[in-house]
């Protein structure tokens, strides 16, 4: 089985795809990281570079490529879903998870972080609740075609991580 865990940035998809790829065995992929490998750059660099058309296409080709693989969990990109038919793609090559948190959880996350994400460069602090309220609104349509929806708050601790492991592996039968 595929698994694409999708949502906005900060809402914990690489921590349970970690989790859930130790868990299961499966192979954990973050398609950011892939393509950082791939290009020898950080996304703020390929950003910079090439600018935001060329990254996406670059991460749907990226997308096409881990999304063949086999017993597979990919963490996608808050924005992986929303250009090049990608959520079309991962609902007909796998099942698609959408984890959703809060906008205050969101900002939390994002500032515990402690870095600075491409889409938020030129973003001041005290715009971010309306910049992020706004940018999930317009991200929603594609969010909304995911085949499972799942609040992420739950992804704090070691014992939160785990009980939501459980409960998604219950859910999508996932055991090694």
């Amino acid at each position: 089985m595929t698994l694409f865990l999708i949502g906005y940035m900060a809402s914990g998809k690489t921590t349970l795809g970690r989790a859930l790829g130790r868990t299961t065995g499966y192979q954990f992929i973050d398609l950011d990281f892939y393509i950082t490998q791939r290009y020898r750059k950080s996304i703020p660099e390929i950003f910079a570079e090439m600018g935001e058309e060329e990254f996406r296409r670059i991460e749907s080709e990226m997308l096409r490529e881990v999304g063949e693989f086999c017993d597979v969990i990919i963490s996608c990109g808050g924005g992986t879903p929303c250009f090049h038919s990608n959520m079309e793609f991962m609902n007909s090559h796998g099942v698609t998870l959408l984890l959703d948190a809060s906008t205050e959880c969101t900002i939390r996350r994002l500032k515990e972080a402690k870095t600075r994400r491409p889409i938020l460069e030129k973003v001041a602090e005290e715009e971010l609740p309306a910049f992020i309220e706004s940018h999930k609104l317009e991200r929603e349509p594609f969010y909304s075609q995911a085949q499972l929806r799942m609040d992420s708050e739950q992804l704090e601790s070691a014992e939160q991580i785990k009980s939501t492991v459980d409960r998604v592996c219950k859910m999508l039968r996932m055991r090694e």
